[in-house]
């Protein structure tokens, strides 16, 4: 799949990983959606990708949290450039708490940023996509895989986001859509320091060494490198393609490895 000319939809653009989507989008020669909460930084960014790559970009204020928004925002591509070909579902939250100690809405939150943002915005999405025969993009996680201690509804809202985009692919087979699911490792994104601590409040840093971590530029070039190739899966690092094929095989194994590498975390929840 060429993507110059292609109309792209990217959620979470602002910051992080959803940034550098855009930016190596716009290399590639595609027009742009941007979405997020933060309307000033979106506008200044898709102004910025349009002077450097000649290509068009807008920005629209979206919470995915709301149906609503995730409608308007598709019918603002639509209106503007007539047609949809890739939506990447990337807008994302975490959080960082034992569920014994976790409030329920904070557990919610990130099911509804995660999960029912990418519900809504494909369910909207999905009659131009099927026109197009474009692609569905879920930036999921390892975390989607197995569950990692400490985030149980990030864990669970990206083992949901996985059964549905792999629902989704199923349904598709015979349609022309295309829909891959995104798996980073542990990446340099203010993910981590944005993340919810057990009442909800931002942590405000990252309780992990960051040093040896995929760059979110480096997440993105293998992102739009799947979306030409058509790629069905992205598991990005070793340690991750290591941990998804042990805990297949040796489950309980991974339970303590997983553990033992949580518990070494700066301020570590595990006693």
């Amino acid at each position: 799949m060429k993507l110059n000319d292609k109309v792209v939809i990217i959620t979470g653009a602002s910051s992080g990983i959803g940034k550098s989507l855009a930016t190596e989008f716009a290399k590639r020669g595609t027009n742009l959606v941007l979405a997020a909460r933060q309307f000033v930084t979106l506008c200044e960014i898709a102004q910025g990708l349009e002077q450097q790559y000649g290509i068009k970009a807008i920005a629209v204020q979206c919470d995915v949290v709301y149906q609503e928004d995730c409608d308007h925002l598709i019918k603002q591509a639509l209106s503007t450039f007539g047609k949809i070909d890739v939506l990447v579902n990337n807008a994302g939250i975490s959080m960082r708490a034992l569920f014994k100690d976790a409030d329920f809405e904070v557990i919610k939150k990130v099911m509804d940023v995660n999960f029912w943002g990418t519900v809504y915005c494909t369910k909207f999405a999905l009659p131009a996509i099927l026109q197009s025969k474009g692609v569905i993009v879920g930036v999921s996680s390892i975390a989607g895989y197995k569950g990692l201690p400490g985030r149980t509804g990030y864990s669970a809202s990206k083992f949901a986001m996985n059964g549905f985009l792999d629902v989704l692919r199923m349904e598709n087979l015979k349609t022309g859509v295309h829909v891959l699911t995104a798996c980073p490792g542990f990446t340099t994104s203010n993910i981590r320091n944005n993340a919810l601590d057990k009442s909800g409040k931002q942590q405000g840093e990252s309780t992990m060494n960051e040093e040896k971590m995929m760059s979110s530029d480096e997440v993105a070039k293998i992102i739009a490198d799947g979306v030409e190739n058509r790629s069905r899966t992205l598991i990005m690092t070793r340690q991750g393609k290591l941990m998804v094929f042990l805990n297949k095989f040796f489950p309980a194994l991974m339970d303590k490895m997983v553990y033992n590498t949580i518990a070494k975390e700066k301020n570590s929840l595990l006693k």
